[in-house]
């Protein structure tokens, strides 16, 4: 027969062996999952960490910039836990050097479209040469995908050269957005998702551009492997990216997706 402080003790084991059998799997929600997003994702974004919180009960801080700065900021150890890319090119650099859990995934495809908020400016690519259009407004090709499919399209109807003078450039879709609404730049090349954004949707006027004339801007995601977490969180969010909450939502922003 068992004594009370045996019993009391296989009671505290019992107790002990439950509650870490209860945690395993489970997603840790103290710890704030911080989303480096690239500048066309910002309200997209806002909208589908706030399903994500809802369903998961794990809270979130979102950084915003061009892809390849912050995957500049990921190399020289910024505590991001998961890139939101404009594009492929940078998470699968991030992955070929060891920074992720895994290679990238394609999460969606943007869409370009040339946008003016200026009074009588008309928002199609033969009126970027008339002179009431001092600065068209661009992100900068090097480091923004947005920006490396303006200039394609530029270079396609071979307006690159003619309009060299006049290309402003945005460190992010972002500034591009801040340049646009604030007509520093009469007009400009940006991502459908913004001009979709609720607060946007009725400034100014735009136009989708033909997508035959610009590489198809593949959005990937990617894990970022950290030294003091197993990135659970990150995967969970990863995973909820691709579901048909956050489809419906990325749809909803102009964004195509793989069903």
């Amino acid at each position: 027969m068992r004594s009370v402080k045996e019993v009391l003790s296989l009671g505290v084991l019992y107790l002990g062996c439950a509650l870490w059998l209860s945690s395993c799997g489970k997603a840790d929600t103290d710890r704030i999952l911080t989303i480096a997003g690239a500048a066309n994702m910002q309200f997209a974004l806002e909208e589908i960490s706030e399903a994500f919180t809802a369903q998961t009960g794990i809270p979130s801080r979102m950084v915003t910039g061009s892809s390849g700065k912050l995957t500049a900021q990921i190399t020289e150890g910024a505590p991001y836990d998961i890139l939101i890319s404009a594009d492929v090119k940078y998470p699968d650099k991030l992955y070929r050097e060891g920074y992720t859990l895994g290679p990238p995934r394609v999460y969606a495809f943007g869409k370009l479209v040339l946008w003016t908020t200026g009074e009588g400016v008309d928002p199609v690519l033969s009126a970027l040469s008339r002179d009431e259009i001092r600065y068209i407004a661009i992100a900068n090709p090097k480091t923004a995908p947005y920006g490396r499919a303006a200039l394609e399209v530029l270079q396609h109807n071979n307006l690159d050269s003619l309009l060299q003078e006049k290309l402003v450039f945005g460190e992010s879709i972002g500034q591009v957005n801040q340049f646009i609404r604030s007509g520093s730049a009469e007009i400009g090349f940006t991502a459908m998702s913004v001009v979709s954004a609720p607060q946007f949707e009725n400034m100014g006027r735009w136009v989708a551009l033909d997508s035959v004339q610009y590489t198809p801007i593949e959005q990937g995601v990617v894990v970022i492997r950290q030294k003091d977490s197993e990135g659970d969180n990150a995967l969970l969010f990863r995973d909820f990216l691709f579901s048909a909450t956050a489809r419906g939502i990325l749809k909803k922003y102009g964004y195509t997706t793989n069903e």
